[in-house]
C-alpha cells in the first residue's frame, strides 16, 4: 500500500495536510470540551435545589422524631412533619432531574460543536486520501520496467494538456505507435509525475 507521494513537493503537501487534519480534529475537540463545560456549569442551580431539597426534607424528619415525644400531640405533629418532609423530597428529585438535563444537554451540546465539522473535513480528506492510495498503489505495480510505461504513457496522452503534450512530440500518439521509447517515456513520466510517482530508472544504453 502506498500512502505517500514519490515526488517531494506533493508528499510534503500531503504530510502538511495531514498535520492540519490532527489540529484541525484537535481544535474542535478542545472546542466542544469547552461548550460540554460551559454548559455543565448552569448545573449549579440543579445541585443547590438538590442539596436545599435534602436539607428540608432531613430536617422535616428529625422534627417529626422529635415531636413524636410531646404527650397527646406528638404522633399528629410527627404525621405532619413527615408530610412536609415529602415536599422536601420533590425538591431534591425535582433537582437531580433538572441536573439530569443539564448533563444530557451539555454532552449533546458538546458532541455537535466537535463532530459536525470534524466530520465534515474529516470526510474530504480520507476521500483524497484513500483516491490517491488506490490510484498510487495500482499504478505502482506497472512501473517495475520501462515497457510498462507505455500504459502511463496512453493515459497522458487521453488525461494531459494539449499544450503539455506538445511540449514532447508534436505527434505524440504517433511517436506512441512507432514505438518510439524516449517520446513515450518523456509521456509517462508527465503523467506518474501528476500522480505524485517516481518513474523507474531508464534502460541501461
Amino acid at each position: 500500500m502506498k500512502l505517500y507521494a514519490d515526488t517531494p513537493t506533493r508528499r510534503a503537501r500531503q504530510l502538511v495536510a495531514d498535520g492540519l487534519i490532527l489540529l484541525w480534529v484537535g481544535f474542535w475537540v478542545y472546542a466542544g470540551r469547552q461548550v460540554h463545560d460551559l454548559v455543565t456549569a448552569l448545573r449549579s442551580p440543579a445541585d443547590s435545589l438538590t442539596s436545599a431539597g435534602q436539607s428540608v426534607s432531613e430536617a422535616l424528619t428529625g422534627a417529626g422524631e422529635q415531636a413524636q415525644e410531646i404527650p397527646f400531640v406528638g404522633d399528629q405533629l410527627r404525621t405532619w412533619l413527615t408530610q412536609a418532609a415529602g415536599s422536601g423530597t420533590t425538591l431534591e428529585e425535582a433537582g437531580s432531574s433538572m441536573g439530569e438535563s443539564v448533563d444530557q444537554l451539555a454532552l449533546a451540546l458538546g458532541l455537535a460543536t466537535a463532530l459536525a465539522p470534524i466530520a465534515i473535513v474529516v470526510a474530504v480528506w480520507l476521500y483524497l486520501r484513500i483516491s490517491f492510495v488506490r490510484a498510487a498503489t495500482d499504478a505502482q505495480r506497472f512501473i517495475d520496467a520501462g515497457e510498462d510505461l507505455d500504459l502511463f504513457a496512453l493515459r497522458a496522452m487521453a488525461r494531459q494538456p494539449m499544450r503539455a503534450l506538445a511540449k514532447i512530440s508534436d505527434d505524440p500518439a504517433g511517436a506512441w505507435r512507432r514505438q518510439d521509447r524516449d517520446v513515450i517515456r518523456r509521456l509517462a513520466v508527465l503523467e506518474l509525475k501528476d500522480q505524485g510517482l517516481r518513474p523507474p530508472p531508464p534502460p541501461t544504453p
